[in-house]
């Protein structure tokens, strides 16, 4: 309540603010294009700036000292001497006085900022094509702070991990848009086609109260390709073992000096039924998938005042699973074997429509709209599930600064409404939630070893009723290469029991909840989930015999004061959901150490731990298939570029799993029990890409190269209507070795 308290005096603190004349203008490199978080501050003074994403600044005029400093590492330092306020543009220049690791280090596809106040970290669109990345849900394998896994043996659904917790509890935003909540939370990361985004982001810990109320360990941010900024036609071709192909192409042009547009599609089917473990279950589901994305931006000119993007997107995805000889055409009831299908289509429509004021560009307004329509039907041998989810989002704010640039603010409301269609075997499951909240977030930065945001939004909901969001992020920067970071956030959801559980669908236990909800009146007699997350973290840069390196360390914790517990320990032939009694808690460190110790050799190394609790039936217990420890290391290296843009690429990836815990089984027949711990284990991805020109590669790879397949991953396989049968217990890899080749064309 002190906390609440504290941060509803800061929402009522009211702030006085006037315009004064400034110097604005924008920072580029080398193509002309923008250079972000460059330094621009006046000369023995503390008044500073720092760029955005589009490489624009503002800062405050000072007539005292007309001496303009704009810095960055591994460029040229530009002063000039500025004797009145306007708008100014700075090319920078390499510093070809640097050594070229440096240089190399500058342009890494796996970016963490310094001087950032939020743990954030950055995946370049050259990072996504380091590996097979055919789909968001797959875009991490070369990434440590997220953890990649799969749901189950049948549906071929891949599940991410932060901080030790799983989706629901990181908030997904498409381009800083609230985006794959509810219905399209289990699965819809594998509805974006990889070479589609430009880049994510990876903010670990509490995450903004301008993007609302949910974020629990963290938020992930991915960014569309930009139709101003692309090629005109992109052609990409992929295909894998199992008779997996998939082919992406992108159109984008602009039309005149305000429009630009873009077409972006995506299709992939597998056709080929697999079984390499011999259990008589496709290792992998046969499935077809078509997406269509078009895009509007309004504003490319770079000119003060509006500027406006819209899009639409629209994709539908079959899927079929279960046993190498299920036939679907076969009527269930008389069907003797085991299968499943799956038909889900979406309708996504928004819009982001923005002000900046021409002479105050610290100074904007912006409105976000967002309209989805996602549709799930299908059935999981005898076990039927469908859902429709329905929702609008609204968001407006407004952004400007308290007297000088050093003190900024956003403000603004939000709105948001979900109506579900849930159907559970017989029980209907639907409901319609609508919320509505405020908030306003300050920050600090001095632009040089100090910078903190504060935060705090107040909301109400039908389910939730009223209350408080706070949070605060602060960095200090003690020396110049030395960055400490510190954050502290409240988080309050709705769990989806069945929504979030679907990879449960996979076996035959049965769901129990506390009761049955009665039409409308409530969200399966559970409490909303609500935690505290606390994060500490250090980032040291230095130098190894003249080579740049980096040394990391996170320590996060997630106290739960609610939380839905999904209980498999009970028995073995149940899953039961039903509030927290007790601790539950998520403690997770990760120690990183990267160097470059060769021209063009980049080497992450990343050991995390993890002390995930909860307490259940049997007590406060590690959480199921979790490893306590994972060690991961990649190795990326590319020859120097010729003047004809020809170049070699090399990636390679280690992952280490540590022991997991397993649920109790001693329920079950000795010939269907599993052990109560699963092994450790590794896999090994690696990728060769040769660029043959700046618009033409062809590259080549292969995942889980050591052929690692887990054991039995179907308990009962022989028995799949038995009381016994269960595909949800998967800890590792079950295909073995895969291997893809693909090529990508660029025409401008």
């Amino acid at each position: 309540m002190k906390k609440q308290f504290i941060i509803s005096l800061f929402l009522l603190f009211a702030t006085v603010l006037f315009s004064q004349e400034n110097v604005t203008g924008k920072i580029t490199f080398d193509n002309n294009q923008p250079l972000k978080t460059a330094n621009i501050y006046w000369q023995n003074t503390q008044i500073g700036a720092v760029s955005d994403d589009q490489g624009n600044f503002t800062i405050p005029f000072a007539a005292e000292n007309s001496v303009l400093v704009i810095s960055y590492v591994g460029f040229k330092t530009i002063t000039q001497t500025i004797e009145k306020p306007g708008n100014f543009n700075f090319k920078m220049e390499f510093d070809t006085s640097l050594d070229e690791v440096t240089l190399t280090k500058l342009r890494s596809s796996l970016q963490r900022n310094l001087r950032s106040t939020a743990n954030v970290q950055t995946m370049t669109a050259k990072e996504l094509t380091k590996a097979a990345c055919c789909n968001l849900s797959e875009s991490f394998e070369t990434n440590p702070s997220i953890d990649v896994n799969f749901s189950d043996a049948v549906s071929g659904t891949r599940q991410i991990r932060m901080l030790g917790l799983t989706n629901p509890y990181i908030t997904m935003t498409e381009e800083n848009i609230l985006a794959l909540r509810g219905g399209s939370q289990y699965s819809g990361l594998s509805y974006i086609p990889g070479p589609w985004a430009h880049s994510i982001q990876i903010t670990k810990g509490a995450g903004s109260v301008i993007n609302g109320y949910e974020s629990i360990s963290g938020q992930i941010n991915y960014e569309f390709l930009k139709p101003d900024e692309e090629p005109t036609l992109f052609i990409n071709v992929f295909g894998a073992m199992g008779g997996r192909y998939e082919l992406n192409t992108h159109y984008h042009t602009i039309l005149n000096e305000h429009w630009a547009t873009g077409v972006l599609v995506h299709g992939n089917f597998r056709n080929e039924k697999n079984d390499m473990n011999k259990d008589g279950f496709l290792d992998n589901p046969l499935m077809r998938q078509i997406n269509v994305m078009n895009q509007w931006k309004y504003g490319i000119c770079g000119k003060k005042g509006i500027s406006a993007e819209f899009k639409w997107r629209f994709f539908i995805d079959e899927k079929q699973s279960g046993q190498v000889e299920f036939d679907p055409s076969i009527p269930r009831p008389s069907n003797p074997f085991w299968g499943s299908e799956i038909n889900t289509r979406q309708f996504l429509a928004s819009a982001k429509v923005g002000y900046v004021f021409p002479d105050m560009d610290y100074q904007s307004i912006g409105f976000q709209n967002q309209f989805t329509d996602y549709r799930q039907d299908g059935y999981y041998g005898n076990r039927d599930y469908f859902v429709r989810h329905q929702s609008w989002y609204s968001n407006l704010l407004f952004a400007s600064i308290i007297s000088n640039t050093l003190h900024k603010f956003t403000t603004g409301a939000s709105f948001q409404w979900d109506r579900f269609e849930e159907l559970y075997q017989f029980n209907d499951f639907s409901r319609t939630d609508i919320g509505a909240g405020a908030f306003f977030e300050y920050s600090y930065s001095n632009n040089d070893d100090l910078s903190y945001t504060l935060g705090g939004r107040a909301d109400y909901n039908n389910r939730l009723g009223a209350f408080l969001t706070p949070r605060a992020h602060i960095r200090f920067q003690p020396a110049e290469q030395t960055t400490l970071r510190a954050s502290i956030g409240r988080g309050k959801r709705l769990a989806n029991v069945f929504m979030e559980n679907q990879n449960l669908f996979a076996s035959n236990r049965t769901f129990v909840l506390p009761t049955l909800p009665q039409g409308d009146n409530g969200f399966y007699n559970l409490d909303p989930e609500i935690a505290w997350n606390y994060g500490l973290s250090f980032l040291q840069k230095f130098k190894i015999i003249g080579k740049d390196a980096e040394i990391g360390l996170d320590v996060y914790r997630t106290d739960f004061q609610n939380q839905v517990v999904v209980d498999l320990d009970a028995s073995a032939q149940q899953v039961n959901f039903y509030n927290l009694n007790g601790k539950s808690f998520a403690n997770s460190l990760q120690l990183d150490f990267n160097i470059t110790p060769t021209t063009h050799l980049e080497w992450r190394n990343s050991y995390k731990f993890y002390d995930v609790r909860t307490t259940n039936s049997i007590g406060l217990e590690q959480r199921v298939l979790q490893p306590r420890h994972r060690f991961f290391t990649n190795l990326a290296y590319e020859t120097r570029t010729k003047d004809n843009g020809k170049q070699w690429k090399f990636d390679a990836t280690y992952n280490w799993l540590g022991k997991q815990r397993m649920p109790v089984s001693t329920g079950n027949p000795l010939d269907s029990q599993w052990n109560t711990m699963a092994p450790a284990f590794f896999t090994l991805n690696a990728q060769v890409t040769k660029v043959f020109s700046s618009n033409f590669e062809i590259y080549v790879g292969g995942e889980n190269m050591n052929n690692y397949r887990q054991p039995n991953a179907i308990i009962a396989a022989t028995d799949p209507f038995g009381d016994f049968f269960d595909s949800s217990m998967i800890y590792g890899p079950v295909f073995g070795a895969m291997y893809y080749a693909g090529l990508r064309w660029r025409i401008n």
